[in-house]
């Protein structure tokens, strides 16, 4: 079953968040913004969880992970901006990103202008990558991070409320996230899995 490998990693994801507060929730997220494949759809929710147990706070706790995608978001957002299709024609395997993807941010921007960026951060999977493509196309770095702080700070206080809602019945939140496991798997190690394939392919 999904759940055999994806419990595992909420039962670490818990443990780290339980230790480490608000600093562990800011990290992970941090790693999540920068194309790492670790799910705010696991983070959040656990640090909900807590909350309702009254060992963290609801608005801190998405607060740092709202902090922790801006975070994660600046690398890539350089990357892309001094780096620029270059390094996405040379790299670009390695941030999971293609020529046509940066194509269709493009037309994105072009037609909803710096709201792309707010959109893309409430979206799973695409709120990830959204960072790379914004500095190629040189988005103000204001402009950016205050759109992505914003629009990850509403994703994060959604998923810390999932956790808070269910909190008082586990096995509840339990039954109902394994509806989720394939997503959680296909970010996770479909992920890690996809960047492996990218890496070592062929040309």
């Amino acid at each position: 079953m999904l759940h055999q490998l994806i419990d595992p990693i909420l039962l670490w994801i818990k443990d780290q968040v339980a230790q480490g507060g608000y600093l562990a929730v800011m990290i992970m997220m941090a790693i999540e913004s920068a194309n790492i494949p670790l799910p705010s759809e696991a983070i959040m929710p656990t640090a909900g969880i807590l909350v309702q147990q009254n060992k963290m706070n609801f608005h801190l706790a998405a607060l740092a992970g709202a902090v922790g995608c801006v975070i994660g978001s600046i690398p890539s957002y350089f990357l892309g901006k001094y780096g620029g299709r270059p390094f996405l024609a040379k790299y670009g395997r390695y941030l999971l990103l293609k020529e046509k993807e940066l194509e269709l941010a493009e037309k994105w921007v072009d037609k909803y202008g710096d709201m792309t960026f707010f959109v893309c951060r409430m979206l799973p999977v695409v709120r990830t990558f959204i960072s790379f493509p914004a500095g190629v196309l040189k988005a103000h770095f204001l402009m950016f991070n205050i759109f992505t702080f914003v629009g990850s700070l509403i994703w994060c206080y959604f998923l810390t409320w999932v956790g808070v809602y269910f909190g008082e019945n586990m096995e509840t939140f339990r039954s109902i996230w394994h509806k989720f496991d394939l997503v959680i798997v296909l970010v996770c190690v479909g992920g890690f899995g996809y960047y492996l394939y990218r890496h070592l392919k062929h040309d």
